[in-house]
């Protein structure tokens, strides 16, 4: 059942989501060549809970880091650990924060110093993907109009979007109905309705869409090894057109 928040639900929200795109902006700046994954897993929860708030995926279904953090090949929940982070890396952190029952969501892919021009591009259309999707997020259009906008922008630049893991609701549960696929037809799918608020969250890759789970059960990596790029924003749907929450 899809949550349709009010407006005392979207200040609670708006909240949570704040601490949430602070909490990324410290991630990324602690993405630097010699910092571990747990390093930056500390300085992320070290923040949130600052903030009097907690980290939304600690603990959650057993993930045992308060951020998933996925380098290069590694395209969504990666276990924060002993890995170094390397000169030439890309470094996605997807970071949650709950505070008085609601949470924001939001990732972003950073580069530690320098990268390939072949990463650059990634991560760039990427982003702009993202927002091509939180433009198609008006009210009256339908899901699918979402992830056909994400859709087209990267497959005419070459790259392929991760069909096994997609976008959601997110409210009073870090998941919630609907789903929001990065693929999709216009005019298909649930329509859009003022006070939903959804985490649009493109996975791209720079070869095929196929991934594979490790032995972990969590982390997820590219199949043909190429790399993989993750953005997200948690998105309000308003009359007035989508409202950016995990702005800080």
């Amino acid at each position: 059942m899809i949550s349709i928040k009010n407006s005392r639900e979207l200040k609670l929200m708006r909240e949570a989501c704040i601490i949430s795109a602070r909490a990324l902006e410290k991630g990324g700046k602690a993405v630097q060549p010699g910092v571990t994954t747990a390093e930056i897993d500390r300085e992320i929860r070290r923040y949130i809970e600052r903030q009097g708030a907690k980290p939304s995926f600690l603990g959650y279904g057993g993930f045992p880091g308060s951020a998933c953090i996925s380098v290069n090949g590694t395209v969504i929940h990666g276990i924060p650990g002993k890995r170094i982070i390397k000169a030439g890396d890309i470094v996605s952190i997807d970071v949650g924060a709950n505070i008085g029952g609601y949470h924001g969501d939001n990732a972003a892919t950073f580069a530690a110093g320098d990268v390939s021009s072949q990463a650059e591009a990634l991560m760039t259309a990427t982003r702009e993907s993202l927002y091509e999707g939180i433009r198609s997020a008006q009210a009256g259009n339908r899901i699918g109009d979402i992830g056909s906008a994400i859709q087209r922008y990267v497959e005419v630049r070459g790259y392929s979007v991760v069909r096994q893991f997609v976008g959601h609701g997110v409210g009073a549960n870090l998941h919630e109905d609907p789903s929001v696929p990065n693929y999709g037809t216009p005019g298909r799918g649930q329509r859009l309705i003022p006070g939903m608020t959804l985490a649009i969250e493109p996975m791209i890759n720079a070869g095929g869409p196929e991934v594979e789970i490790l032995e972990d059960g969590w982390t997820t990596v590219t199949a043909d090894g190429e790399l993989s790029a993750h953005f997200e924003h948690t998105v309000a749907i308003t009359p007035d057109g989508p409202v950016i929450l995990t702005l800080p």
